[in-house]
């Protein structure tokens, strides 16, 4: 039975140029169109759809505002279309905490060479969040952080000490950095895992996000105003330090170069480069992080589409490098963690809820 797809957009061309590309897909059906917020929890409850693609800038209700409300009331996959600006990118994290799973510019050619990619991207984005109906309510929204007066920073609170005491007599493998792969679902994923990590953690943190150029400085800044952590986008000659996590800049390929004790950032646009599917690409930092840090790496790959990590993994992993891919249960979509697991790189599958706290342990 095809998937149930539900299109939310005030301008009739748009909704019907989505309706058009879906409708190509036998596994796709668009069974209602929506021209503001309120219009779409109307028919989220009268048609139950499994996926609704939402605008953000609606009149009447925007799509902010209706995702909260479809969220606390009928959940169901969302994935969002916006600008491929500041202001756009701020609206789109908004949306992804407020429930949605994913989202694309609203200019398709800013992410496609040519239409037959066009088509096939939305398909499969639309595809992979249908199968994802069922389990969104548990791993939606991670808590809401504990504001302490006189710091700038969200502070979680750990009861952890007898925990941590009790995993450093265990610990046997030495560490020196912490990398992250992900790609749909991503934001909301590192958002949780990164909330708690400690100011103290003694690595630097490499994270690969699949996301757009305009969008990767906004979500390192809000993620710096909700970590104990410092985050930051990716500069070209940054040099890793301890308890910093550096975001890969979107559109862009990150290499890490030098020697482990003093390792350095390289970012590149180099056509050399150009046949690698995603800018940034985890498998082609990963793979520099093996040639610097060797199997001192601790490696994790998040939800995401496709196979971005698998072979990158691979190489850490040839080095001693340990990995982990977190649970299908708990994914957005099971397709980056299920490369490195099916081909017996990963050795832990972990729920997301537990990954902040493995990550501690370990480490």
């Amino acid at each position: 039975m095809p998937y149930k797809v539900l299109v939310v957009d005030d301008s009739t061309f748009f909704r019907r140029r989505v309706r058009e590309i879906l409708s190509q897909d036998p596994l796709l059906e668009v069974v209602g169109e929506a021209r503001n917020g309120q219009e779409a929890l109307d028919l989220v409850d009268e048609l139950d759809p499994d996926v609704v693609t939402m605008d953000v800038e609606m009149p009447i209700m925007d799509g902010i505002s209706a995702v909260k409300k479809i969220m606390s009331t009928h959940p169901v996959p969302i994935i969002m279309f916006s600008s491929l600006t500041y202001e756009g990118a701020q609206a789109t994290l908004d949306a992804l905490e407020a429930g949605a799973l994913d989202f694309l510019p609203k200019k398709f050619e800013d992410i496609a060479r040519d239409r037959k990619e066009v088509v096939e991207l939305l398909q499969a984005r639309v595809r992979a969040l249908g199968l994802r109906k069922r389990s969104i309510r548990r791993f939606r929204k991670p808590p809401e952080p504990v504001s302490i007066p006189g710091r700038t920073k969200a502070t979680r609170t750990f009861i952890r000490s007898a925990t941590l005491n009790d995993s450093l007599s265990r610990r046997t493998k030495q560490y020196k950095l912490l990398a992250i792969g992900t790609s749909t679902g991503g934001p909301v994923a590192l958002q949780t895992i990164l909330m708690d990590i400690p100011a103290t953690f003694p690595y630097p943190i490499i994270l690969v996000q699949h996301m757009p150029g305009t969008f990767t400085a906004a979500f390192a800044e809000r993620l710096n105003q909700m970590c104990q952590i410092k985050v930051k986008e990716a500069e070209d000659g940054d040099v890793l330090k301890p308890g910093v996590a550096y975001l890969a800049p979107g559109g862009k390929q990150m290499v890490i170069e030098g020697s482990s004790s003093n390792a350095r950032i390289s970012i590149t646009e180099s056509s050399v480069l150009e046949n690698l599917t995603y800018k940034p690409s985890v498998d082609l930092t990963f793979t520099s992080l093996a040639k610097v840090f060797k199997g001192d790496v601790l490696g994790v790959i998040l939800t995401g589409m496709g196979a971005d990590g698998r072979e990158g993994c691979r190489k850490l992993k040839q080095f001693g490098a340990k990995i982990w891919a977190q649970d299908e249960q708990s994914c957005v979509v099971y397709g980056m963690p299920q490369a490195v697991t099916k081909a017996n790189i990963s050795e832990r599958n972990i729920a997301l809820s537990e990954m902040a706290d493995s990550i501690r342990k370990e480490m």
